[in-house]
């Protein structure tokens, strides 16, 4: 054991004394020394047991330890146990004067005394005092013997010694002073960590309440993926997602979380917080928790956080929110635009059918009549046309089947049908996908997503230019490009894109034809696929869009990498 501890030991050792065992202590040392030479004396010094002084000493200090332990201390005041000390000094006294033939240097035993007044803290102008006077009256009696004329040792005895007691009384009430502001600075400081320790508490548990009381799952991670913080509700969230193993058999103890198709389970590294960990920042990022009719829609959104060192990634957090009526909201629009535009159908197809018969079988019609047919003609085809997108926004999505797919033979058809409005717009077209290209994907529907952009980038580039596909297989999924350099758009724009119905202002002044829900369907339809669809663009740069697809079945997490998912 080192001394530093041993002392620290020793300190609250005495501290858990009480008054009268402390006493006793301090008195301890010297009543041994005193007691050791009152054995020896019979044996060393025969002729000390006559003398009545030394007899009157060692009586003295045997009392004094007694008093010690039988005075009630703990009923007076802290400063009533000096009296032991200032008392010892009268033990000496007697016991130094009545053996200074034999010992002459039992002065030397005045220190104790000294020690206890000056490290006691209490009197301090008496004990200082005392200090010097003690020692120099024990030493007095022999010099009166030598005089007038004392010897040097008398006078070194007399004078020199009590010095160096209050030169060593002062050293230690310095020392004292020094070691009890110190001490004081101690607790002070101890004081003020203990109540910013209490109020970090108190914000603790006062956040921990709030977090607890939201209806939002939160989840904070380090720069590593640890976790540092979940409320309630995400522990809910995961529960619903990984339930208890006896509910299930052993093979199917897999994380039940799925795209928005609601049957393609999420890789690992699709997750929302190991995302969050690599560094991405998303918002509105759709999962499905659970099976069955228990399963819930979960919007999930994550933001970095800065380390304090280098402004570096430190970690991040994650919000989950329950939006399954939302979804359900949403669904049941789509099928209330899928009625409508059902009903829409029919009563078009008949007035287009009558217009048509009118204009083919009345060669007698007035111009201005055939005119105006006309026109009710185009407008009943520009109908029925936004009727079947709205028809198809609502419901072509809902029969996504995706299998084993070659995407490169999707993107050759595509390019073929396209080929004719690229001639006649002066657009070249340009692919560059490596065959084959496996991709878990509906042919039907995809191909129906692929039409969509390069037809697109066609329309949106009016003055003639290059639309290019790219593709490439990357750590299990496949990346689409449809890339032109057309009118391009702004940032803003570029976020607002696969919105229903919203258009560009750049496509409106060109009076470029369209309702604005090819994209939106896009995005439904590769969304339902378990993938995902982003656009980067700038105004008259062209424009980008990024499909991401899983290339096949993905590969089932296991039990206990589950939670980094969340």
């Amino acid at each position: 054991m080192s001394e530093q501890p041993f002392f620290r030991a020793a300190a609250r050792f005495f501290r858990k004394l009480t008054p009268r065992a402390r006493l006793a202590v301090c008195e301890l040392p010297l009543t041994l020394i005193i007691a050791g030479l009152a054995i020896a004396a019979p044996t060393l010094w025969p002729g000390l047991i006559q003398n009545w002084l030394f007899v009157t000493g060692v009586l003295l200090h045997g009392v004094l330890f007694l008093g010690c332990l039988l005075v009630p201390w703990e009923r007076l005041s802290p400063s009533a146990g000096l009296a032991i000390p200032i008392l010892d000094f009268v033990a000496l006294w007697f016991t130094r004067n009545g053996a200074f033939s034999a010992i002459p240097g039992l002065i030397t035993l005045a220190i104790f005394p000294v020690i206890w007044l000056s490290a006691s803290g209490m009197l301090s102008k008496t004990s200082l005092v005392l200090s010097f006077v003690g020692p120099f009256l024990i030493a007095f009696p022999p010099v009166v013997s030598h005089l007038p004329r004392p010897t040097s040792s008398d006078i070194s005895s007399v004078l020199l010694l009590p010095l160096m007691m209050f030169a060593m009384a002062v050293s230690i009430r310095l020392a004292g002073s020094n070691a009890r502001l110190q001490q004081r600075r101690v607790s002070q400081r101890d004081q003020a960590l203990r109540q910013l320790l209490a109020a970090s508490r108190e914000r603790e548990t006062l956040l921990k309440t709030i977090l607890d009381t939201i209806d939002v799952g939160i989840v904070a991670v380090d720069s590593n993926g640890e976790t540092l913080l979940i409320n309630n509700q995400q522990k809910a969230f995961l529960q619903m997602a990984i339930p208890a193993e006896g509910s299930r058999g052993p093979a199917e103890q897999v994380p039940l979380v799925f795209g928005q198709d609601r049957r393609t389970p999420v890789p690992l590294e699709k997750g929302p917080v190991r995302r969050a960990v690599q560094g991405e920042t998303f918002s509105d990022y759709l999962l499905w928790f659970g099976a069955g009719t228990e399963q819930r829609a979960i919007s999930t959104a994550a933001r970095g956080m800065k380390n304090d060192i280098d402004d570096g990634f430190g970690g991040a957090v994650i919000v989950f929110k329950d939006v399954t009526d939302v979804v359900d909201a949403l669904a049941a629009k789509d099928e209330l635009v899928a009625n409508v535009s059902h009903e829409f159908g029919s009563p078009l197809t008949s007035i287009l059918g009558n217009i048509d018969l009118v204009l083919r079988g009345a060669e007698e019609l007035r111009p201005d009549t055939r005119r105006g047919l006309e026109v009710a003609e185009r407008n009943a085809e520009r109908l029925r046309a936004l009727v079947e997108d709205l028809l198809m926004s609502a419901v072509a999505v809902e029969s996504v089947h995706p299998r084993r797919t070659d995407l490169a033979g999707l993107v050759e058809n595509s390019l073929v049908s396209a080929r004719a409005q690229a001639d006649a717009a002066h657009v070249g077209l340009v692919a560059e996908v490596p065959a084959p290209l496996w991709a878990n994907a509906d042919p039907l529907r995809l191909g129906q997503a692929l039409d969509n952009l390069v037809s697109n980038a066609i329309k949106y580039s009016p003055g003639g230019g290059l639309v290019t596909i790219r593709a490439e297989r990357n750590d299990g999924w496949v990346q689409l490009e449809v890339r032109d350099t057309g009118m391009g758009m702004t940032t803003d724009e570029s976020t607002r894109i696969f919105t229903r119905f919203f258009r560009t202002n750049a496509a409106r002044q060109a009076r470029i034809p369209g309702v604005g829900l090819g994209l939106s369907i896009t995005k439904s339809i590769v969304e339902r696929h378990g993938g995902s669809i982003s656009c980067s663009s700038e105004p008259g740069g062209g424009s980008t869009f990024t499909v991401a697809l899983p290339a096949g079945p993905p590969q089932e997490p296991s039990r206990t990498d589950a939670p980094a998912l969340y």
